[in-house]
């Protein structure tokens, strides 16, 4: 679950690789196997949805990091789905800690190193469906849709994605991309994050704008988990819990990869993960609302167990800041006009020297950072869309530590609390690719006052497709 789009909520669905075909790849070749899990946080009764289901046609990969969707050189790693999809609940219980259903055997492809990963999905036609759905979970007779938690059946709207596939680009990939070497068995994750790719657009349309990440798995050490608890009364907390799982960006950022809420008992668990070392970033309420201090634990590699993990009730006020802004977008035409553009908006933090996190957002509001598409509005500056957006967060000094098997040490960071308000332009409905120019704001730093609303200055984004 990851850096996202403005919407609501957080689930990761991973395809990704297990054994089961021991067969040796030919000389020469490597195999890649593909299967699905889903460490889902807004089923219902905690969010709005029952069931999410997606039809996959294929899933294909290219070395090439701008090779368009007709471009040369697509290898196809799930050649049987072609003609028998796979419908998956991204909602579904998994069958053992992290997998849901297989995506077919281990596909045989040149060695080299993989930078583009696009996921095909059916599309909602009937005649399609009938043929190629015979047992259809969308009693409204589409391949793809959301049941909510009243158990209506909407369908779940498609873009681009049923044509060209759902793209996911380098900066997507964990190392920049799936290496494969002459003789490797390797297995493929792909991050689905479910809630934040579905906007709600009114009147009980839902569209799919996919947000995916991707990354190498193993079969054994594939789990990051542990419990959070109060460090006063040393039980789980009374309120909700978002744990982010974070990887630097190439600038050195912290972005949110997955995220996910813990359970009753405090209990979390991230899984299948890429091998890699992450860093883990906490934040709560309890059930009067009051907010703790962040947690922040560095270095934690996949396979780890960090065992108990405390949160500190803060020792400022304890309400959340709100820090209230505008995202602007135009395109690169003479004169410049208005256009639409999706927007991932998160709050920075300088939390030790050297170390810059994406903060989450207070677990109340359901999802990790906002995603957001920018749209004609008469609040909106001349020859320009907009959009507001309020982001909650932790008024508090994080507490930070660095990762140790035997216990974490955490202590409160010397820096005092500052966010900088971060945006980033995409194409829309695109799944990942970059727009405008440049393609990053970031707004004047604040500083948090709990219980208050701030105001931040405008994002503006020029130059967009």
């Amino acid at each position: 679950m990851l850096p996202a789009l403005l919407s609501v909520g957080t689930v990761a669905a991973v395809i990704a690789g297990c054994s089961g075909n021991t067969t040796a790849p030919a000389s020469g070749m490597a195999h890649v196997q593909l299967q699905v899990s889903d460490p889902s946080t807004c089923q219902a009764p905690n969010g709005p949805f029952e069931h999410v289901y997606v039809t996959i046609a294929d899933v294909q990969a290219n070395v090439s990091s701008s090779a368009g969707s007709s471009d040369s050189g697509w290898v196809d790693l799930t050649p049987g789905l072609s003609g028998h999809p796979v419908q998956i609940d991204l909602l579904g219980q998994a069958s053992n800690q992290c997998f849901l259903a297989s995506l077919g055997d281990p596909q045989e492809l040149q060695p080299g190193k993989y930078q583009q990963i696009r996921v095909i999905l059916t599309d909602n036609t009937s005649a399609t469906d009938s043929k190629e759905l015979p047992n259809n979970l969308c009693t409204n007779g589409v391949a793809n849709c959301v049941v909510l938690n009243d158990n209506t059946v909407h369908t779940l709207q498609l873009s681009s994605e049923a044509n060209t596939g759902i793209k996911i680009p380098p900066g997507q990939i964990a190392n920049g991309g799936l290496t494969v070497a002459a003789g490797d068995t390797k297995e493929l994750d792909i991050d689905f994050n479910t809630c934040v790719s579905i906007v709600e657009q009114g009147n009980g349309v839902f569209r799919l704008k996919p947000v995916l990440h991707a990354g190498e798995v193993t079969t054994s050490a594939t789990s990051i988990n542990g419990t959070v608890i109060d460090s006063v009364t040393g039980n789980p907390t009374t309120g909700p819990v978002l744990v982010a799982l974070e990887q630097k960006d190439a600038n050195g950022v912290d972005r949110v990869f997955m995220n996910t809420l813990t359970n009753t008992s405090g209990q979390f668990v991230f899984c299948p993960l890429p091998s890699g070392t992450y860093d883990v970033v906490i934040v709560g309420e309890t059930s009067a609302s009051a907010v703790y201090a962040p947690t922040v634990i560095t270095g934690v590699s996949t396979g780890s167990a960090l065992g108990t993990v405390q949160l500190h009730p803060s020792t400022v006020a304890s309400a959340a800041a709100s820090l209230q802004g505008m995202v602007t977008s135009q395109n690169g035409a003479t004169p410049a006009a208005a256009t639409s553009i999706d927007v991932q908006v998160s709050a920075l933090e300088q939390v030790a020297t050297g170390l810059t996190v994406t903060m989450p957002q207070v677990p109340s509001t359901a999802n990790a950072v906002l995603a957001l598409t920018t749209g004609s509005s008469t609040t909106c500056p001349a020859a320009k869309d907009c959009v507001s957006y309020t982001l909650l967060l932790p008024a508090a000094v994080p507490y930070v530590g660095a990762f140790a098997a035997g216990g974490t040490t955490l202590a409160q960071s010397v820096l005092p609390a500052s966010y900088t308000v971060d945006g980033i332009a995409l194409v829309p409905s695109s799944g990942g690719t970059l727009d405008c120019s440049p393609s990053e704001q970031q707004a004047t730093p604040i500083t948090p006052v709990a219980g208050t609303t701030l105001p931040v200055t405008a994002l503006a984004f020029a130059g967009c497709q």
